[in-house]
């Protein structure tokens, strides 16, 4: 059984391969928006510091 791969994926992974420097430069970029440190204190506190949501949000009389 053959697995379907898109034409954008064949593509992608065609270009990675004559260009192999830009994973380490999506790496950088993933490093800089997504992969920071988490800190469980701080986590907590957000979570506690919700406010929670009303079943229906235009509802004046509760």
């Amino acid at each position: 059984m053959a697995i379907y791969e898109s034409e954008h994926t064949k593509f992608m992974r065609e270009w990675l391969a004559q260009h192999p420097q830009e994973v380490e430069e999506q790496k950088k970029g993933r490093a800089l928006w997504w992969d920071k440190p988490q800190d469980l204190d701080t986590s907590t506190r957000r979570a506690q510091a919700q406010v929670p949501v009303k079943s229906y949000y235009y509802d004046i009389n509760h």
